[in-house]
């Protein structure tokens, strides 16, 4: 007999290097679209030093962050970290950061797609249409994730790819032609333009280029051997970004620069193309027209499409966080309420959609990157002192990955990378406060508001401020011990319970004498963390295998397994090798008396780990001949 982790039994980890990038990058390259903008408006011709700058403290943050979700590969990120090393009163502050987060990724994100759309209707780069297809979009998308929304892992690596070649193409065009040492020195006027108020500013505000830290975080739960594909995903973001974020604002800045008009300086970045800075860089690099406008086009439609995805992964993302913060009884039980006939969390789609709606109404951008940059500091500061606070408490855990440059101070060793980057962080969310009166107003009243929530429902549920509560999750119903050699019977999520495939699995069972055990899918929502109970889906998911027992007796283990749209045959698969299955029988669906071969079906059958014997309900009026092999034990494939 070989034991099973109940642990993995229930979850299993399918998200590879490439699909890590490509969430993060799709995440981190989109905000170029917008944050280029932005940051001129504050930093002008230092804009490239600001990216700089903003970029070296992001990579500390990613050590950070690689660091401790290796250490705890599962949803949250940051409140996560926070959670392990202090407390969740310090959980609660660094997850409510994040949802302000993402807030502002979907409100921001969504502003932008109308301005480049503007390459096919003009009107879209102007008050009030840009605002009014923002919030529209914004509403679609609510919509949609409601109901369900399916992520392709492929599709997603698809466009970060098409993204990130068109990014190097524009650069690679704009250095051959238009990129000049000499304008970029004139652009400077050393604590003029820009001032040091905002070029410390712009610094605080270029870190919106840098959003999608927290998707690779909260996607580690989900990460095959997350000790080497986040750390590696990771560092295939950061050197993708930090080349790129370098010189595409020096690409531009060459082609926009800086001039003074009536005493005041400023760029063409920052004002005309401020809300579709790509397209000021495809306008100004000296093409031919018709080349110019093929390209304007391309890059407009590129980057809108970009921008919708980066709108519903920061949706996902609210789901995901608030749904967290649920289990473990930070924000009331609505919030995390399950729609009865989709599975997802509709309160806090519907909630925190319509807050990002109302905070894209004033269009103004500057105090959006403001706002993420309150947020997002404030999140990271805690993520890098959670980490040293760790590196202190628990010094023998072990640590899959950890950065370099460590020290010893007091007998414990201590990562550079989170002290410096902890400062940086910690600096930035201080001159964010300093300089800009309405973005500390509405930060902490933001921070006060989400307080008061956490004390009050605690103070209702009889829970102290800082203890750990959480909800009972996933548990992984009816794991046994399973023996090697056995015959695997697989029930996706949308297949009936079918005695035949169970009575098919007896029959060769009984004369091989192998045991019998029974895999029960159990599909996920993709705004839903993985392991997020799902009463009506588990329970009808474990009635197939306690059916199953009904059948088959003591012979029978078997157990259910959440996963995403898409992973049924794979997870099969792995099923299959894992217990060393002799077959695998799996149940063929009929609708009007056609047989249907889902994905799921198809996906074993084309990678067939053991024989795979296809049962069907006696009396189809289609293909009766697969029932009757699937009845004798032979091969129906």
């Amino acid at each position: 007999m070989a034991e099973r982790h109940p642990r993995e039994a229930a979850l299993r980890r399918v998200h590879g290097t490439g699909a890590l990038f490509s969430a993060a990058y799709g995440n981190v390259g989109s905000s170029i679209y917008y944050a280029l903008g932005v940051v001129a408006v504050f930093a002008l011709g230092l804009t490239p030093l600001v990216f700089l700058i903003s970029g070296l403290i992001f990579v500390a943050t990613a050590a950070t962050y690689a660091e401790a979700t290796v250490m705890y590969p599962e949803a949250g990120g940051s409140s996560s970290f926070a959670r392990h090393a202090f407390n969740e009163v310090v959980s609660f502050f660094a997850a409510w950061g994040q949802v302000l987060n993402y807030v502002i990724t979907v409100a921001i994100s969504a502003f932008f797609v109308p301005h480049y759309l503007s390459v096919i209707w003009e009107p879209l780069e102007r008050a009030p249409a840009d605002i009014i297809f923002g919030v529209i979009l914004i509403g679609l998308l609510i919509a949609i994730n409601v109901i369900g929304s399916r992520e392709s892992a492929r599709l997603n690596l698809v466009l970060a790819i098409a993204d990130l070649a068109t990014q190097v193409v524009v650069v690679v065009i704009g250095i051959a032609l238009v990129l000049n040492p000499d304008v970029l020195a004139s652009n400077v006027e050393w604590g003029v333009a820009p001032t040091w108020g905002d070029f410390a500013l712009g610094i605080a505000i270029g870190m919106i280029a840098y959003t999608g830290i927290e998707t690779l975080s909260n996607m580690s739960e989900e990460a095959r051997d997350a000790p080497r594909t986040v750390p590696a995903a990771m560092g295939l973001v950061l050197v993708a970004v930090l080349t790129l974020f370098l010189l595409i604002p020096m690409v531009a800045l060459s082609t926009m620069p800086v001039v003074e008009q009536g005493g005041e300086y400023t760029t063409q970045l920052a004002t005309r193309y401020a809300e579709n800075p790509m397209l000021g860089i495809v306008d100004n690099l000296g093409l031919s027209t018709g080349i110019t406008e093929v390209l304007r086009v391309y890059v407009g439609l590129l980057a809108a499409v970009i921008l919708v995805i980066a709108t519903n992964a920061g949706l996902i993302g609210l789901s995901r966080i608030t749904f967290s913060m649920g289990q473990y009884r930070q924000l009331p039980q609505a919030v995390r309420s399950i729609h009865p006939r989709f599975g997802t969390p509709y309160v806090a789609i519907v909630l925190f959609g319509a807050i990002a709606a109302i905070a894209l109404l004033p269009g103004e951008t500057e105090l959006l990157a403001t706002m993420y940059s309150f947020g997002a500091m404030l999140s990271f500061t805690i993520a890098h002192l959670a980490v040293l606070r760790l590196r202190r408490r628990v010094p023998d855990t072990e640590r899959p990955w950890k950065p370099p440059l460590n020290f010893r101070w007091r007998g414990t060793l201590l990562p550079l990378t989170a002290i410096l980057g902890g400062l940086g962080t910690f600096a930035a969310w201080i001159v964010v406060m300093a300089l800009n009166t309405r973005t500390l107003l509405i930060g902490m009243g933001w921070m006060v508001l989400g307080s008061c929530i956490y004390f009050l429902y605690r103070r209702h549920q009889d829970l102290g401020l800082a203890q750990t509560v959480k909800v009972a999750g996933l548990a992984p119903l009816g794991v046994e011990e399973v023996e090697y050699k056995s015959i695997l019977v697989a029930f996706d999520h949308d297949d009936p319970f079918l005695a035949e495939a169970v009575a098919t699995a007896k029959s060769l069972a009984a004369r091989r004498r192998r045991a019998i055990h029974v895999l029960s899918l159990v599909n996920v929502p993709a705004n839903l963390p993985l392991d997020a109970e799902l009463a009506d889906r588990d329970g009808a998911a474990q009635a197939k295998v306690e059916r199953a027992k009904l059948i088959c007796g003591r012979r029978v283990s078997g157990h259910i397994q959440h996963v995403r749209s898409g992973q049924s045959g794979q997870a099969i698969v792995d099923e299959a090798r894992a217990i060393d299955a002799a077959a695998i029988v799996m149940p063929l669906r009929y609708r009007n008396g056609a047989p249907l071969y889902g994905k799921a079906l198809q996906t074993v059958l084309a990678k067939r780990p053991a024989r795979v014997i296809v049962a069907a309900q006696p009396g189809e009026a289609v293909d009766r001949s697969t029932a009757a092999r699937s009845a004798t034990g032979a091969p129906a494939s």
